[in-house]
């Protein structure tokens, strides 16, 4: 948890942040800090910006530039900096905040005009502040126990009704849990001091009010202003015209983002620790290799005449060097990637906290940073940044069989394949010299080892990794991996072949699987792995999949967002295929122009893509325009319902496979009856729209409350 602490301090201070503000550019500083790099600028002069030259915002304010700006001249105070802070941010003296001033963000130098609020109009970022609280609560020190006599102890538990800290020893002596004492509540020390440390009325969080307004809570959140609003900001008018959406509703849109986000950086960091391992293995590869080599290079050099010897210290030098050589690079590429995967963990352990609050307000005036952050912060683990630069063998040979007026010229080869060879080859070259041996007859392979480090599942697909750890590898012809059915059935064959990962896709969801593998080769089959066993998503988290989609689909946001290029409707799948357990989803109408009567349900794989979804016999759906629905399957209409959707709509769809049953929903309130039953197979989330009409996939959500 460390790892973060360079995210919970201010960049003009260097401390843990006090107070902090969100400055328009969405990084954050200490109030104090705020007041002292605030700038005062004349009257309809616009603050300087960034400069291509790569000059500092601050650079402007130094003396030969400010003469033009003197107290005789303008009527406005000098600039000249005081002091620098500890991360060499220039802090400017604290002055009183006029009409007209302006503030540069020491991190990306982008310069903002003030309002007449001054810092007031300045967001206060409570959701970083208590993070920032909870991470210093957490780094106190240990506390002793109050009744040892000499050289007290670390206290395992404190009495809420006495208030006094105990070790175990003197907390079974001294407070007993019997008697008049065992209505006494202990509890941890950590949770004592938390509990302290809490002002009145920590406990019940003060929901986030607006700035401008500060009566009213946050309610909406104005997608174009990227803000929180209240109901009183849009009466003003001020964001009348923006993109408004419910507070809540994009809450829970921005943690999902950051969540799936997340995912993707944990994958890469999960690789990058993988990658140091085989890093440091290849250093103590290319040291066994180098003294093997030169083990080698001296016995073959002593059996030579004494011509040789002047020739074998310059071939040493040469063998010594290529490691030397192979070393530096790999340390130094240890040493980077060890100094990315601190700074990686570090932000994912902060995000990690940011997710865990639930102040929707305070989540979203930080949440479009972060999500940006988190996704550009995968580029750096690109496929190149995570390969070793060298490898352990030393691809070079020396030829002892030329005559002896040949000795002189004697000096190293360079082996044909030696660049190509593959990394971390060095036991299957000698398991490769052990088979080539005739007469050799193979035997029966041993069990497989699962790498648990590298099996996982991801929504309804499990991926799978396995190693031999002998020689005898080379002399396998294929593996054979086993997984039962989910709810500790019979073992089925999944895959049969040579590799060593595998992806299935298609399993239950919030089920848990046993999977083994064997190896076999000509002498028969080996026994089987130990069993691992692997839990699939309670929900499905999955977007619109453009492989399967219609040419005139448009997928946008990505693959969460669809549109449609064709009058005529066109079809759209989900990524997720359903054959077990409840499911539930939503849609919601961005766009709903000229009346249109869009489609949305579930569908096999293999359902028509040209026309509306329901017209063949392999989906079923529900099509609504703005006034009325339907259900259709196989061309077939049944069960008119009055009610229709608009701009803004949300459609609902509820997929029970417990009860083979399918329910539609629109703006939360279930619409119609069942539409559905008896659904057997393999479904997949399913939507048929033409040009009028765009909707945005909603996923992961919770059941609805009100099933009729």
């Amino acid at each position: 948890m460390y790892a973060m602490e360079e995210e919970l301090k201010c960049p003009v201070c260097g401390s843990f942040f006090k107070e902090p503000v969100i400055l328009p550019c969405s990084h954050n500083v200490c109030l104090a800090c705020a007041r002292n790099i605030i700038v005062q600028t004349p009257e309809g002069e616009t603050p300087p910006q960034n400069r291509s030259s790569g000059i500092s915002d601050y650079d402007y304010l130094d003396m030969d530039k400010m003469s033009m700006y003197s107290e005789t001249d303008s009527g406005y105070g000098s600039y000249t900096p005081c002091l620098k802070s500890p991360n060499g941010v220039r802090v400017f003296p604290p002055t009183l905040v006029h009409r007209h001033c302006s503030i540069t963000c020491p991190l990306c130098h982008r310069s903002v005009s003030l309002d007449e609020r001054g810092l007031r109009g300045l967001q206060r970022n409570r959701l970083l502040e208590a993070i920032v609280s909870r991470y210093q609560q957490s780094r106190a020190a240990s506390v002793k126990c109050q009744l040892c006599d000499r050289n007290p102890v670390d206290a395992t538990v404190m009495c809420e009704q006495c208030d006094v800290y105990y070790c175990a020893p003197c907390q079974q002596r001294c407070h007993p849990s019997r008697g008049p004492l065992a209505k006494h509540r202990l509890v941890p020390p950590t949770q004592a001091q938390a509990v302290s440390a809490q002002p009145a009325g920590a406990c019940a969080r003060k929901q986030g009010t607006c700035v401008d307004h500060e009566a009213e809570n946050y309610s909406m959140y104005c997608v174009s202003c990227k803000t929180p609003v209240c109901y009183q900001c849009l009466e003003e008018g001020r964001h009348a015209k923006h993109d408004v959406k419910h507070l809540a509703v994009t809450w829970k849109q921005h943690k999902c983002q950051l969540s799936q986000a997340l995912n993707g950086v944990s994958d890469k960091a999960k690789d990058a620790k993988e990658f140091l391992v085989q890093l440091k293995n290849l250093l103590q590869h290319i040291q066994e290799n180098g003294v093997e080599f030169e083990a080698c290079l001296v016995a073959q050099c002593d059996s030579l005449i004494e011509a040789l010897t002047r020739q074998k210290a310059k071939l040493l030098t040469k063998v010594t060097k290529e490691k030397e050589s192979k070393l530096k690079t790999v340390k130094d590429q240890i040493t980077h990637c060890t100094m990315k995967l601190r700074q990686t963990t570090g932000m994912m352990e902060f995000c990690l906290e940011v997710i865990k609050e639930n102040d929707p307000s305070g989540f979203l005036q930080i949440s479009d940073a972060l999500i940006k952050r988190v996704q550009g912060s995968q580029d750096q683990w690109v496929k190149s940044a995570l390969e070793p630069k060298v490898c352990p063998e030393f691809a070079l040979s020396v030829n002892t069989d030329p005559l002896m007026q040949t000795i002189l010229q004697l000096d190293f080869t360079q082996s044909k394949d030696g660049q190509e060879a593959a990394l971390f080859n060095q036991m299957h070259a000698d398991g490769q010299k052990e088979a080539e041996i005739p007469g050799e007859t193979p035997t029966v392979p041993p069990a497989p080892l699962l790498q648990l480090e590298k099996c996982c599942t991801l929504n309804n697909s499990a991926t799978l990794a396995w190693r031999i750890t002998t020689v005898q590898a080379l002399l396998l012809e294929g593996y054979v991996l086993e997984l039962d059915d989910g709810n500790g059935g019979p073992y089925r064959e999944v895959y049969v072949g040579k590799e060593t990962v595998c992806t299935v896709d298609g399993l239950h969801f919030n089920s848990s699987y046993n999977a083994r593998v064997k190896a076999y080769n000509s002498a028969g089959v080996g026994s089987y792995s130990k069993v691992v066993v692997l839990k699939t998503s309670d929900v499905a988290w999955f977007t619109f999949d453009p492989t399967s989609a219609h040419r005139d689909i448009v997928l946008s946001n990505e693959n969460q967002t669809v549109s449609c290029n064709s009058y005529d409707d066109r079809v759209v799948l989900g990524t997720a295929a359903f054959s077990k357990g409840v499911h539930y989803w939503e849609l919601s109408v961005d766009r709903y122009d000229n009346h249109p009567d869009p489609a949305f349900g579930v569908a096999r794989i293999n359902t028509m893509k040209d026309m509306m979804l329901g017209k063949d016999d392999k989906a079923w759906a529900m099509y609504v325009d703005n006034n009325r629905s339907w259900f259709m399957h196989n061309n077939s209409h049944t069960n008119r319902a009055e009610g229709g959707i608009t701009k803004g709509s949300s459609i609902g769809i509820l997929l029970d496979l417990t009860k083979h049953t399918l329910t539609f929903f629109i703006n939360k309130q279930q619409h119609g009856p069942v539409a559905f039953e008896n659904l057997e197979g393999v479904f997949m989330p399913a939507v048929s729209l033409n040009r009028n009409v765009q909707v945005t996939l909603l996923t992961g959500l919770d059941l609805p409350k009100n099933i009729m």
